[in-house]
């Protein structure tokens, strides 16, 4: 049987995951539906997703039509758990993106949408709530092209819209104007077509023009629309129907090498971890023995694949399938099984977080316990980032927003029994290379103090590069493993800057490189004393880098955020001299009708405050919607952030907190 893996994708409210629960429905897998407001739906198991009313992490289901196991990814809708979705991205064969009738393109079905383009992701629209007063199916399909895509297409109308009696009615195969409008959308990008309608029109049949509407919807081309309602079930299932016609099927080969990715981590009732991965290529069996990160390996103990919504116990499972995975008990979120997959689930395509805060456990006993709770929800969002500074006590992690921050809170305290309060939030800033800078120091010369040569240029790279690092001496010179040492170091010493913020976009050349070998006593005792080890260089490579780093130089930049603000056109005066209070930068301002459009840029911290008052500025009927856009260099006073480790800047500090690290150590 067939695998069409399905990611459902909205703004938060649209109605996703009421959809999730009556395609459920509709395909046989459930006999009741499940409400969000009752917090009974099949995807939300999350107490605090039942108590609020919305998805904070991705969910799996699955149901069978016409012959093809569809494997459902209920994604959520919050712009602050958007690492959830992008997580689910790398292992999707197609998506459903879920636009309400009522309230039209929002801020995050325009981030979506522009991701899902692309990465090429096959993507049918669900127009919901056609029943709610209010609904406008035209209006919506405008803002859809305007906004979303040109390249979308609806397939049928809504009769009496805005009632409990609204449904979707597909349009007849015959009807001229769909015919019509099928044919302008499908020769833009399909020659053969265009060919054969100016030859002789009427050869150009129903079915065929379906059969390329099917082709090009595969290819990412097209996107055609559907409407209904989740709540009444119309027009849903025509959206099956259209999910199995439409979308492709996954492919693979069960006789190929193992290839598969891993997007999504979760603890098991007794604390195991439980791995949920899709296999792109060959078959996985229970007692295999799989290779993942960094050569890492581990004995498949248990799996499950999704049958009937629920995962069931099975001893193998092929390519194509979404599968949960016992028995890896280090494996991360992005780690590839097997043969590394093109599309990786780590994969970053939504921008990094750009707020951060300390989390701070109201009983000082409890911080031993609060760095545990908190590695295990690092495990499940890996861009938490969480960061412990052991010279002042203090674990703090990185933020998408405040809601985020609460559910990380109410987290800590109902599944851990930790209760905890957070400092400020404030934005997390970033260090590029200005200059070029290098340094040296060789073994055996004062003052190095360790057993190894490091040399070191740093100079600045492409916009967007993240960390270069490249060899400028002769491969073989030194071990593999202590060019190993020196990279991994660098990467890890990069995360703080001279300012304290992590360093990006530069490119770190090691220029010179050393050891002694292993020496021993005439009667075989090996002397440490007189040979290098990996530690020598990792220890030595902080000094050299941050020297020659700051022989560079860097700038200290912030995030900025592209925003569009539609408000009433009478209130443009008002809200302009408020957005400069906020820093926010109107590029372009446009009359439409009564309303204005502004768009600009805003300094991600103050994103939140102008969330909070736009109400009372627009008198609740402004919108806005913002994303991450670049950064720029901080004007003004360059802000730092504390270091949490022992500073390479200050040799002497960094040499006696190395020299305690290794006395402690029996092994040095």
């Amino acid at each position: 049987m067939q695998t069409l893996n399905l990611g459902i994708f909205a703004h938060v409210d649209a109605g996703k995951t009421s959809l999730t629960e009556r395609l459920l429905l509709s395909a046989g897998v459930i006999d009741e539906l499940g409400s969000v407001d009752a917090g009974s739906t099949r995807t939300d198991t999350m107490a605090l997703e039942r108590q609020r009313g919305i998805t904070i992490r991705s969910a799996v289901v699955s149901f069978v039509v016409a012959g093809v196991t569809v494997n459902l990814i209920d994604t959520p809708g919050h712009p602050d758990f958007i690492a959830e979705v992008e997580r689910a991205l790398g292992v999707l064969d197609g998506a459903v993106l879920v636009v309400s009738a009522v309230e039209g393109v929002q801020a995050q079905t325009r981030v979506l949408a522009r991701t899902l383009r692309r990465l090429g992701i096959p993507t049918l629209i669900f127009v919901n709530k056609v029943d709610r007063a209010g609904a406008d199916l035209g209006r919506v399909l405008g803002q859809i092209g305007d906004r979303l895509t040109s390249a979308a297409v609806a397939l049928g109308r809504v009769l009496a819209a805005g009632t409990p009696a609204a449904r979707w009615a597909p349009f007849a195969p015959d009807d001229p104007d769909h015919r019509a409008r099928l044919v302008d959308l499908l020769t833009t990008h399909d020659d053969a077509l265009l060919a054969a309608y100016v030859a002789n029109e009427r050869a150009v049949t129903p079915a065929r023009l379906r059969a390329a509407l099917a082709t090009w919807t595969g290819r990412a081309r097209v996107h055609p629309v559907h409407a209904g309602s989740a709540i009444t079930g119309a027009g849903v299932d025509d959206l099956i129907a259209a999910i199995a016609e439409l979308l492709p099927a996954g492919e693979g080969d069960d006789d190929a090498p193992l290839s598969g990715t891993v997007f999504k981590v979760e603890r098991g009732p007794a604390g195991e971890k439980i791995a949920y991965a899709r296999i792109f290529a060959g078959t996985v069996r229970v007692r295999d023995r799989i290779r993942y990160r960094g050569g890492h390996d581990a004995r498949i103990t248990g799996i499950d694949v999704y049958d009937g919504g629920a995962p069931v116990p099975r001893d193998l499972a092929g390519s194509g399938r979404i599968v949960r995975l016992r028995g890896l008990t280090d494996v991360r979120v992005g780690d590839p099984l097997g043969v590394a997959p093109d599309r990786p689930a780590g994969r970053h395509h939504f921008a990094p977080p750009t707020l951060e805060t300390v989390v701070v456990p109201e009983r000082a006993a409890d911080r031993p316990a609060l760095h545990a709770a908190l590695a295990q929800l690092a495990e499940q969002d890996p861009l938490i980032n969480l960061r412990q500074d052991d010279l002042r006590q203090e674990i703090a992690v990185s933020l998408y927003g405040e809601v985020q921050k609460e559910v990380i809170q109410a987290t800590l305290a109902d599944d851990h029994g930790l209760p905890v309060s957070f400092r400020e939030t404030t934005t997390v800033c970033v260090e590029r290379p200005v200059g070029v800078g290098a340094a040296v120091e060789w073994i055996g010369r004062e003052p190095n103090p360790f057993l190894g040569t490091v040399g070191l240029r740093v100079e600045p790279g492409p916009l967007g590069s993240g960390v270069e690092f490249r060899l400028g001496i002769e491969l073989g010179s030194i071990p593999l493993a202590f060019l190993k040492a020196i990279e991994e170091t660098v990467r890890e010493t990069l995360r703080q800057g001279l300012r304290g913020w992590e360093v990006i976009d530069c490119v770190v050349t090691l220029t010179h490189g050393g050891y002694w070998a292993r020496q021993s006593h005439s009667h075989g005792v090996f002397d440490k004393s007189m040979s290098s080890t990996a530690g020598d260089l990792r220890n030595l490579t902080p000094l050299v880098l941050m020297a020659a780093l700051s022989r560079a130089g860097t700038r200290v930049h912030e995030p900025v955020h592209r925003f569009r603000l539609d408000l009433p056109a009478d209130l443009f005066g008002t809200v302009l001299p408020a957005l400069a209070r906020l820093d926010a930068v109107p590029h372009t301002s446009t009359l439409r009708g009564a309303a204005y459009l502004i768009e600009g840029e805003v300094p991600a911290g103050r994103v939140h405050a102008l969330e909070q008052r736009l109400p009372s500025l627009t008198r609740g009927e402004g919108t806005l919607e913002s994303e991450f856009d670049h950064y720029r260099p901080v004007r003004g006073p360059e802000p730092s952030r504390p270091r949490w480790d022992h500073d390479p800047l200050n040799r002497k500090e960094y040499l006696l907190a190395v020299a305690r690290r290794v006395t402690a150590r029996p092994d040095r």
